[in-house]
């Protein structure tokens, strides 16, 4: 899928580095991988709006480039 998407952090386990994005306008949750957020910390705070590219990969689709 090409272009970024927003949407809002809905789970982020910090220790596990792994957490849910559900986008704007989409019922299903995205995962997303702390590699992948776009930050010097790479964490996401719940409720928090970010933007994402949307990639099919491990069956799934997944979060990638993830920005505040």
């Amino acid at each position: 899928m090409n272009g970024r998407r927003k949407g809002l952090v809905q789970y982020f386990n910090q220790e596990g580095g792994y957490g849910f994005i559900t986008p704007y306008g989409d019922e299903d949750a995205v995962y997303v991988r702390a590699e992948d957020i776009e930050t010097e910390e790479q964490v996401l705070s719940e409720g928090q709006q970010v933007s994402f590219a949307l990639d099919l990969a491990r069956g799934r689709f997944e979060a990638r480039h993830v920005r505040p």
